[in-house]
């Protein structure tokens, strides 16, 4: 899709992008962007930045010249710049996916023995013993979840921070590579 400006010197055209981010990554993309050429497209009567509350992503409109200069290698840092941002998206995910993986397994056992603790009560006659035996397990497979949870999130976290912030120091050598491309 192409724009053809007007103005006083001459004819202007545009290549357009349209990205769906995190809405906590809005700012880092667009100050990403801008060093590759790309600015916000305000001309649209939509807003150039939309959010949506059910996705928790943001849309951005972007615009740029398409004769800009160096426009290939701005084009192969871009790349790299987005290959990135979604490296470091994926690290983010994966400090919980874990703790979520395992604390669903606890909390299922503990659903489990409880389910057999139900069983043993409704049996005839009434097997009070076993009743409480696995009740106990079960109860300790619904409060141990949110502790194991928590703990390895923190966990995890401590391992995926130094990673994260190495792929930081990544885009802003990327971004300062396409900013020097475009003086």
């Amino acid at each position: 899709m192409n724009e053809i400006n007007r103005t006083g010197e001459g004819y202007i055209g545009y290549e357009y992008k349209e990205l769906a981010v995190d809405k906590k990554q809005v700012s880092l993309y667009l100050d990403g962007f801008e060093n590759f050429g790309w600015e916000i497209d305000t001309r649209h009567k939509q807003s150039e930045i939309v959010e949506s509350s059910k996705s928790g992503k943001t849309t951005l409109r972007l615009k740029r010249d398409r004769k800009i200069m160096n426009k290939a290698e701005l084009t192969r840092l871009q790349r790299n710049f987005e290959d990135c941002m979604k490296q470091m998206e994926d690290l983010e995910n994966s400090k919980t996916s874990l703790a979520t993986v395992v604390s669903l397994i606890i909390a299922i056992l503990g659903t489990a023995f409880i389910a057999c603790s139900v069983f043993a009560v409704t049996h005839e006659p009434p097997l009070i013993l076993l009743c409480v035996v696995l009740a106990i397990p079960g109860f300790v497979g619904w409060i141990v979840p949110l502790f194991a949870y928590k703990k390895l999130v923190r966990r995890k976290t401590q391992e995926i921070n130094p990673l994260i912030e190495v792929k930081q120091d990544e885009v802003y050598e990327i971004c300062e590579k396409g900013h020097k491309l475009l003086v």
